[in-house]
């Protein structure tokens, strides 16, 4: 696929970075950059990247849904999610590499969802976050229903979805919405490093890390320690973790290959 609307980006060979690229547009998410963005994700699934980092070009990283190119009122205002949102949520979920977001400006709509469905968000100081659908009478969606009272807790996700007010980057930091926040100079070198940084991590580790959160709101205490058991055991049967245990040994810092 030729891309129009991102950028698929290797500054280095075990890290990739998808730049939302319409800043005319304030990286608006319509249909077909949607599909640039899942295609481009599969790419990077299919690749040897060992972690993706999301961010938008420009003044913000995106602000939603692209309603002034949609051609006038939908019908079926959840055609959209089925066909064009909804799969690269799902897809960018069933990545077994970290996925970091570095939001910088604007994340409102879908574009904060998109956000918040990496593992890791770095902010910058100007960002703000944003569940801006109530005010145009529809619901949050591209999975922030469910990646939002995890992430806050129900009250503070119900105040973000039911007034659709800004949240500022120094108040998402205070309430667990990211992780970090830095100031707006920092926020591309600071996001590049930490990206490379979990690259040269236990990649098999770290994605079986990102499952088991994702799943474990939805397990019970003995399911959950279950799926740590399975996961240990494939954890444990890599080159990565023999390694590690022999660099302990020996006192010498561990170097993992991602296998």
């Amino acid at each position: 696929m030729n891309f129009e609307h991102i950028r698929l980006e290797h500054p280095s060979a075990a890290v990739a970075v998808i730049i939302l690229a319409r800043p005319e547009m304030l990286n608006a998410l319509g249909g077909q950059t949607v599909d640039e963005l899942r295609f481009a994700v599969g790419e990077v699934g299919r690749s040897d990247a060992r972690c993706l980092l999301i961010t938008g070009e420009g003044r913000g990283f995106s602000s939603g849904a692209d309603l002034a190119s949609g051609g006038g009122l939908p019908e079926d205002a959840g055609a959209a999610l089925e066909k064009h949102f909804n799969p690269l949520i799902e897809a960018l979920f069933a990545l077994d590499i970290p996925v970091v977001a570095a939001v910088n400006g604007a994340a409102a709509g879908a574009g904060c969802s998109l956000a918040l469905a990496a593992d890791i968000v770095i902010a910058a100081r100007s960002a703000y976050f944003l569940q801006a659908f109530v005010n145009i009478g529809l619901i949050p969606d591209a999975g922030a229903t469910w990646l939002l009272p995890r992430l806050v807790g129900r009250a503070r996700a119900m105040e973000m979805m039911m007034l659709g007010e800004r949240v500022s980057a120094e108040r998402a930091l205070e309430w667990g919405l990211i992780s970090r926040m830095v100031e707006d100079d920092l926020l591309a070198s600071e996001a590049l490093a930490l990206a490379a940084r979990l690259a040269q991590g236990p990649t098999s580790a770290l994605g079986l890390i990102r499952k088991l959160a994702r799943h474990s709101g939805q397990l019970s205490l003995s399911e959950a320690l279950a799926a740590e058991r399975i996961a240990q055991r494939q954890a444990g049967a890599t080159q990565d973790f023999k390694a590690a245990v022999g660099a302990f040994i020996t006192k010498q810092q561990p170097r993992f290959e991602g296998r």
